[in-house]
């Protein structure tokens, strides 16, 4: 009776330890299933994709924008020549001396928006940004000025003569254009710079003296009195009005371009240019502007 019992309990477990061989076989064909086990998920899994923040910035770009601009006009001595010119070859011009007495016209100021359009090409030595670009910039900023003076003078001769002088003096920048050097540094998709070269203008403008001369003197040959002659050739007028004068100047500038993508980016931009004297004017213009521009 024992030994049956013993027989049994061999019997028993021998078929544990063969269903217990059989569940871990299973239990490890299961686990090679699976590519991550626990515990390693964290070096095994695949890296988020990093941004690149590299930009390409060589090569040849368009674009346009619009800006604020305020256009400083001053106007010069050119006036002073012309009222001279005006009593040339005359006693009266000799000794009064008209040119003095023409005072300098106060400066003027003008403001508004303005719209342009640029190209240029970048070279790249690393993070340094060389380039040469050009931009065209509607404006219509004008200003116009006068002035009124009557004066009494008695010449050498005994003349009384009484004269007047009414000045004028405007222009109206129509357009300008300029060409630049660009010199930036870039860091990543930002791009600082600055900018310098030279800058030309059309303008319209006018620069004109209207002149008078009435006279009181003894006769030589009678001697009545004659009052309030008009002298030969008076009223006159000097100076002109002139259409599409050019003028040249200076540009410069300091900006910022942000690259969105490869080939898309935008500006911000302060440009100043002063034109030298454009008949008896000279011209400063401040210039806040933005832009967006391509890239081949």
């Amino acid at each position: 009776m024992r030994t049956r019992q013993i027989t049994r309990l061999r019997k028993d477990f021998a078929v544990g330890a063969l269903l217990a061989c059989a569940l871990t076989a299973a239990t490890a064909v299961r686990a090679a299933d699976y590519p991550v086990l626990r515990g390693s998920q964290i070096e095994d899994a695949p890296q988020a994709p990093e941004f690149d923040s590299r930009t390409n910035w060589s090569g040849f770009y368009v674009g346009g924008g619009a800006g604020v601009s305020e256009t400083k006009f001053k106007p010069g001595d050119g006036l002073q020549s012309l009222a001279n010119y005006a009593f040339r070859n005359t006693l009266l011009g000799t000794e009064a001396d008209m040119g003095s007495q023409i005072g300098n016209l106060p400066a003027k100021r003008d403001s508004g928006s303005t719209f342009f359009g640029f190209t240029g090409y970048n070279f790249a030595f690393g993070d340094v940004i060389l380039g040469l670009e050009a931009d065209y910039t509607r404006s219509n900023h004008q200003y116009l000025v006068s002035d009124f003076i009557g004066r009494q003078f008695t010449t050498s001769n005994g003349t009384i003569n009484n004269y007047t002088l009414t000045t004028r003096q405007g222009a109206e920048l129509l357009d300008y254009a300029t060409a630049r050097i660009r010199m930036g540094w870039a860091y990543g998709r930002i791009m600082p710079y600055a900018t310098l070269g030279g800058a030309m203008g059309r303008f319209d403008t006018i620069s004109t003296i209207d002149a008078t001369w009435r006279f009181t003197r003894t006769n030589a040959v009678t001697g009545a009195i004659e009052n309030n002659v008009v002298a030969s050739g008076y009223p006159l007028t000097v100076g002109q009005a002139k259409r599409d004068v050019y003028g040249f100047g200076l540009a410069a500038g300091l900006g910022v371009d942000m690259a969105l993508t490869d080939n898309l980016f935008l500006r911000a931009e302060y440009q100043i240019i002063r034109f030298a004297d454009v008949e008896g004017t000279s011209t400063t213009i401040n210039t806040g502007r933005v832009a967006a521009g391509l890239k081949f």
